[in-house]
């Protein structure tokens, strides 16, 4: 009898195991239905002759690439709505999804500048077909190297991997002279410039939130007077950002005017919100939680904005070599303008978006509850912290990264509360002068050395595994 409850146990593992496999198989077998989709319609809807298989192979990797993106990158849009319970983890995969297409289709344009002009020259490449080959290395690597790193749970920048793969091809096909150092320059800059500016925005702001609106005695009072004002800064910032990165492509504007813009959108949403802020707090009881919950509605909008500039922005990452592939073939021009058909930029919308529903909630969960715990203030501050670093980013004329900014932002917020708890604790009476001493860790320094790590050899990993695609496309081709 004890033999054979021992069998079943052992069956029942098994049967377990297979059904845990098989979930886990699901999102893989429809991501490969997906990029077999795209093999068809880049072969029937393309209409290149000469290189046909060339493109076909490159917008199957490009579709890759695109599924890559939306499991890694979107986390950061989404996240701090997740970890503040705002959203649930399935509503807001369906939002981001949605409004990443969205953003990819309606601001996307129908040019894409290809990805390669700013960071190598396109003169010096050999020819039209070894330039087709450094692009193709290019997206190969970069979304070979941000699965992995979704894999692992370390959220990436799909942009600098990009950035580091065409580099890489590029050198390794037409020499280091054909490398823009001073835009590599720049972007080993913001490595460290934008998670350290988004985090001091969100610390800052999180700490003026305490100071003005958790910490005072009245804590409805305070909030009637300073919501609004912080709701309108939300408003006017998101205007901006929306300007003049998710609406760049249709509608050009000056950044001085977008400014003014948002400004103005502002002041506006001052005026409109102190009404709705001060019936929202009829009747409420006076604690931080009835604070929290004015700021529900910013934190999903400025998700959902996010979502949307993003997607307008980083479809590029996918099919901008795409792009550059396309033109080389059908025209034999490097580094152009490409005009792309319409299906293209769908198929970047729709990889984007179906990677973030297969893949997405993994890192959506590491980012949202894994490194500081988020509540609804904590949450707002890390969205606006994103958005207001984007425009300081383009004012300056400095390449951003939204991942580092969000994980900076998130940083920021946990050593904030770090530091105001164990300030706080230092300054106690206590006859136990141990329990004195004993420091409060807010942030998960595992999860900090890991993002951090990723971060930092995202360039050089993605530019040698693309040097080393390019070389073998090169000498096999």
């Amino acid at each position: 009898m004890a033999k054979i409850d021992k069998d079943l146990k052992r069956l029942q593992r098994l049967e377990t195991g297979v059904q845990s496999l098989s979930r886990q198989l699901v999102p893989v077998g429809i991501a490969v239905v997906f990029l077999a989709m795209i093999g068809v319609a880049a072969g029937t809807l393309s209409g290149v002759h000469t290189g046909w298989a060339l493109f076909v192979a490159a917008s199957i990797i490009g579709g890759y690439m695109a599924l890559n993106i939306g499991a890694n990158d979107v986390a950061n849009n989404m996240s701090p709505a997740v970890g503040s319970r705002v959203l649930t983890i399935t509503t807001a995969v369906i939002a981001a999804a949605i409004f990443e297409a969205a953003g990819a289709i309606i601001a996307g344009g129908e040019v894409v500048s290809t990805v390669a002009s700013g960071i190598i020259n396109p003169a010096m490449m050999p020819s039209s077909q070894i330039f087709a080959y450094a692009m193709m290395s290019a997206l190969l690597a970069a979304a070979l190297w941000i699965n992995l790193a979704t894999w692992l749970g370390a959220p990436v920048s799909t942009t600098h991997s990009i950035v580091g793969a065409v580099l890489g091809a590029g050198i390794v096909v037409a020499g280091f002279e054909a490398a823009d150092w001073s835009v590599i320059a720049r972007i080993v800059a913001s490595w460290v410039i934008s998670p350290v500016t988004g985090g001091l925005i969100a610390a800052g702001f999180l700490f003026y939130i305490d100071r003005t609106i958790l910490e005072r005695k009245n804590k409805l009072e305070a909030a009637r007077f300073q919501v609004p004002i912080l709701v309108g800064i939300m408003a006017g910032t998101f205007s901006t950002y929306l300007i003049l990165k998710g609406l760049a492509r249709i509608m050009p504007t000056p950044l001085e005017m977008a400014i003014l813009a948002g400004v103005a959108i502002g002041v506006a949403s001052w005026f409109l919100v102190r009404p709705f802020v001060a019936r929202r707090l009829e009747g409420k009881e006076n604690r931080k939680a009835s604070v929290g919950e004015l700021f529900t509605i910013p934190v999903i909008c400025g998700a959902c904005l996010l979502s949307f500039a993003h997607g307008s922005n980083d479809v590029a990452n996918a099919i901008g070599p795409l792009a550059a592939i396309y033109v080389a073939i059908t025209d034999g021009v490097t580094g152009g303008p490409a005009p792309l058909p319409t299906w293209i930029l769908v198929i970047g919308a729709l990889g984007i978006s179906l990677g973030l529903l297969l893949f997405g909630p993994k890192l959506i969960r590491t980012v949202g509850s894994k490194i500081t715990k988020l509540n609804r203030v904590r949450a707002y501050c890390v969205t606006l912290s994103a958005g207001i670093t984007v425009i300081i980013a383009s004012t300056l004329g400095m390449p951003v990264s939204s991942t580092h900014v969000a994980i900076g932002a998130l940083f920021g917020v946990g050593f904030l509360r770090e530091g105001i708890a164990n300030n706080g604790k230092s300054k106690k009476k206590s006859k136990d002068t141990d329990a004195k001493r004993k420091t409060r860790y807010l942030v998960r320094r595992g999860h900090v050395v890991t993002i951090v790590s990723a971060w930092i050899i995202t360039v050089p990993a993605t530019g040698l595994l693309s040097a080393a695609i390019a070389f073998t496309m090169t000498v096999l081709f």
